[in-house]
């Protein structure tokens, strides 16, 4: 079975809604050179994450549409799934989304964030619902941001339904004073990149995360192996595609699958 490769985009964060579309159109064009499978974008990309000091415009649910059909006929151009962070208004709540876009176009669904960091509650409402995905013969899994942080569930979900891959799109950045890391899972580093490590570890599967590239950034974008090592990651703060090829037959979910109830 030949590796499946994805590219993690660890860009900038966008200026503009409009400009997120044509970096997430020049990103796909790229990711397709250099002949990735996948692509996954960072949380929210589309139109940005709503951030304090972000000035995102309020949510247009005329926008998000046609975002995601001009991203569905760069994908479908490509040949290229795409896994696009955004939003997504449903009867007037706003949501953050991860959008799954198949090779050929066509909406394979959403994967809407479910645990809400407590910070994001006065802006977005939270999802219901995990759903799995498959791109030929690999079988994936998304928890965005603070779901994999924080809620190890929303990953051995996946992975006890089969996922090979659990994506992380999720989105960081340096405050006043923080931590400026050069290394992954840097020891004085926060906990956040030791658990994407444990992520991978605790269920047999591969943990693909990635972040927006902004100065000072305390995590960035990451491949780790079912074993929970480093396969590759993205320097920090620098943008660009972090591209690794996959051996699925790595990702057993063996550890995930013995996993008993305890209730």
């Amino acid at each position: 079975m030949s590796p499946f490769r994805i590219a993690l985009a660890n860009i900038q964060f966008p200026a503009t809604p409009e400009e997120s579309i044509a970096l997430a159109q020049q990103a796909i064009a790229q990711a397709s050179s250099q002949r990735a499978d996948l692509i996954c974008f960072p949380e929210c990309f589309v139109p940005g994450y709503r951030a304090r000091g972000r000035l995102v415009p309020p949510a247009d649910p005329v926008f998000l549409e046609r975002a995601a059909s001009v991203i569905a006929s760069a994908a479908e151009k490509a040949n290229l799934a795409v896994i696009l962070g955004t939003e997504r208004v449903v009867a007037d709540a706003l949501l953050i989304s991860a959008l799954v876009i198949n090779r050929d176009g066509t909406v394979a669904g959403f994967q809407d964030k479910v645990q809400l960091d407590p910070s994001e509650e006065s802006t977005y409402s939270a999802g219901s619902g995990r759903r799995i995905f498959q791109i030929g013969q690999v079988t994936f899994g998304i928890a965005i941001c603070h779901e994999g942080w924080r809620y190890p569930e929303t990953v051995r979900w996946a992975a006890r339904r089969g996922a090979h891959i659990v994506f992380h799109p999720h989105f960081h950045e340096a405050e006043p004073g923080s931590y400026r890391p050069s290394s992954f899972a840097d020891p004085a580093n926060s906990f956040h990149e030791k658990a994407a490590l444990c992520r991978a570890a605790e269920n047999t599967c591969f943990f693909a995360t990635v972040n927006y590239a902004t100065a000072g950034s305390p995590t960035t974008s990451a491949v780790v192996r079912p074993d929970g090592t480093l396969l590759s990651y993205q320097p920090y703060g620098k943008p660009g595609l972090l591209i690794a090829d996959i051996d699925i037959t790595q990702a057993t979910g063996l550890l995930a699958a013995r996993c008993k109830s305890a209730y």
